[in-house]
């Protein structure tokens, strides 16, 4: 649901190396090619330089623009700037790529909850790793707690897991899961199909989509 006065913000939140930045990029791909929507891309991780790099490089690829954020100054006014920016660029959309770690830990959750404030996003998406297993739950719960999640993310279901934590994410947050990356490439990204997942965690394959292919 986009509407609203834009820009309308997605705050994308995840463990590092859990698949955010390259879900950034293939985000803004849906949603310009599919949706018809002016998208803008803001790095708002200053925790990791080569992040902001990689998501300038990979927006550039798929068209979509993207901020060069002075993640020198910190994370929170990165956001204002941003915001800024998107307003001044009249964009329907601005995602925003947020700070990883290896763990939880406070420094963290303090920093999502300050640029949280700032830009005040109508939506939140946690990008859980589908290789995680149960580490995912308590990952979903803590996040859930900071900044009240409205959809989950599920990156990486191309490899060998069946995406079991996908189940008790959503059982633990109580919000829907919106997308499935399923490989590297920038169009590597499907909505989620509960019932194909289904098939995929009791070990049926996922027939419908073999078909469309």
């Amino acid at each position: 649901d986009f509407s609203g006065k834009p820009p309308v913000v997605i705050l994308i939140a995840g463990l590092q190396g859990s698949g955010k930045t390259t879900f950034c990029a293939k985000l803004g791909l849906h949603l310009t090619k599919k949706l018809r929507k002016t998208v803008g891309i803001l790095p708002a991780d200053c925790a990791r330089p080569a992040a902001k790099e990689q998501l300038l490089i990979m927006a550039k690829k798929v068209g979509v623009p993207a901020f060069d954020s002075p993640i020198e100054k910190g994370a929170v006014e990165v956001a204002r700037q941003g915001l800024a920016w998107a307003q001044k660029e009249f964009f329907d959309i601005l995602i925003v790529d947020t700070a990883g770690r290896q763990q939880i830990d406070d420094a963290l959750m303090s920093e999502l909850g300050d640029v949280e404030g700032v830009l005040t996003p109508q939506h939140k998406f946690l990008v859980l790793d589908a290789m995680i297993g149960s580490q995912g739950l308590e990952v979903a719960k803590t996040f859930h707690e900071k900044v009240k999640l409205t959809g989950l993310i599920l990156a990486k279901l191309d490899g060998d897991s069946r995406g079991g934590v996908a189940l008790s994410a959503r059982s633990v947050t109580g919000v829907p899961i919106y997308f499935a990356g399923v490989g590297e490439k920038p169009e590597d990204l499907e909505p989620f199909h509960p019932d194909r997942m289904a098939q995929r965690i009791l070990g049926m394959g996922d027939v419908m989509t073999l078909i469309e292919k």
